[in-house]
């Protein structure tokens, strides 16, 4: 791609073929996703509608969010910065910063076909190219290519985190997993019925690692954001002690994988069933990649304050209008870029508004298709040809 001296740019064939290439990546991924996640209709929240709204704006106007990000700091670095416990550049922000803005693409030029800018699509996708080869660092974009392996921390933070495990008893498993089965749910309303409060990576050998006996298996569990944040509705979370947790968690004889939206998928399914020991961090107060334990015994508070908050949330969020929720399911979704501008400092410099560029008619319609539908993927879709190249 070259640019004239007005600024405009000019599409050569490397550039249909670099675009095509790269939407050829995703498409099938993205179906397959779309179509195996486990799904989930809110009685609530309309998260359709929301989704829909999000992409689109993430169409219109992640390509000059990204433009200044990459400005600032090379995507690869951005995307490295993100191999340290805390961080949300993370596996599933990765999918879907290049995701949304392909289904926003998907949606709008049916509408009108003249949106569509070749250009705009390839600044996001190498965008997007370049911060998941930094994240991942071992020649491949995503944890599809390694068959569910997302193993971005160093052998010092899996030594810090196994080095620490409590063993798990019988007697305590039940407890635990009520505990951790809190935060998660807690943080899926406080992201609005959204999965990205919390994430995971591994699966970590700890016998290869010559950390551990064999069999033996850690997943690290990130909880993110869990107080107060940028969103206007966090204000709830006061009383949540940490903004940050991470969680060590050894399973024995667990075949696990990680998908690419951050969540583990083992055999057998319960595999917390299998759970022998857990060590519990934050990185609340700390330099980047650096970790300070937390007792286990304050995991059960930790959980308590989760729930009585998210029993307060879900009341305000039921006196919400479906234009009020749809808003703010939208913030969570586009502001996904956000944690990338953060690591190049200059999230102050991106407008994170959302709906904004939008029309109002344009919105309603988005709204009233998400209400009817519950999935982005239709059964008669082509994995191939879910997302369209440009040629």
């Amino acid at each position: 791609m070259s640019r004239s001296e007005d600024g405009r740019s000019s599409v050569t064939d490397d550039d249909h073929r670099r675009v095509d290439e790269l939407i050829a990546f995703h498409s099938p991924l993205a179906h397959r996703l779309t179509t195996e996640r486990t799904s989930y209709q809110s009685q609530m929240i309309p998260v359709t509608s929301y989704i829909l709204v999000a992409c689109c704006e993430a169409f219109l106007r992640y390509p000059e969010a990204m433009r200044t990000i990459a400005a600032a700091m090379d995507p690869e670095q951005i995307g490295a910065a993100g191999r340290r416990p805390g961080s949300r550049i993370n596996t599933v922000h990765l999918w879907s910063i290049a995701n949304f803005h392909l289904l926003g693409r998907k949606v709008l030029t049916q509408f009108d076909p003249s949106l569509d800018d070749l250009v705009a699509t390839l600044d996001v996708l190498e965008f997007w190219d370049a911060a998941a080869r930094g994240f991942r660092n071992d020649g491949t974009r995503s944890a599809d290519e390694t068959d569910g392996t997302v193993c971005v921390y160093d052998d010092a933070v899996i030594e810090a985190l196994a080095g620490s495990v409590e063993g798990v008893g019988d007697d305590q498993r039940s407890a635990v997993r009520q505990h951790l089965a809190s935060l998660v749910s807690y943080l899926f309303l406080l992201y609005f019925d959204t999965r990205v409060g919390s994430g995971d990576t591994g699966p970590y050998d700890l016998a290869e690692l010559g950390i551990g006996p064999v069999g033996h298996t850690m997943i690290v569990r990130d909880f993110y954001q869990m107080g107060r944040s940028e969103f206007g509705w966090s204000d709830v979370a006061a009383d949540v002690p940490y903004q940050h947790l991470v969680a060590g968690l050894v399973v024995r004889d667990v075949d696990a994988r990680i998908t690419d939206f951050g969540t583990v998928v083992t055999d057998p399914e319960d595999y917390l069933d299998r759970l022998s020991g857990i060590s519990l961090f934050t990185t609340d107060g700390l330099p980047p990649g650096e970790l300070r334990p937390v007792p286990l015994d304050e995991l059960a508070g930790v959980a308590a304050a989760c729930r009585a908050t998210e029993r307060t949330l879900y009341r305000r969020i039921a006196r919400m209008d479906t234009m009020e929720m749809v808003a703010c399911g939208a913030e969570v979704y586009f502001t996904f870029l956000r944690p990338f501008a953060e690591a190049a400092g200059v999230a102050d410099r991106i407008d994170w508004t959302v709906p904004r560029d939008l029309p109002a008619h344009m919105i309603d319609l988005l709204v009233a298709a998400g209400e009817s539908v519950s999935e982005t993927a239709l059964p008669d879709e082509r994995p191939e040809t879910y997302y369209l190249p440009y040629a």
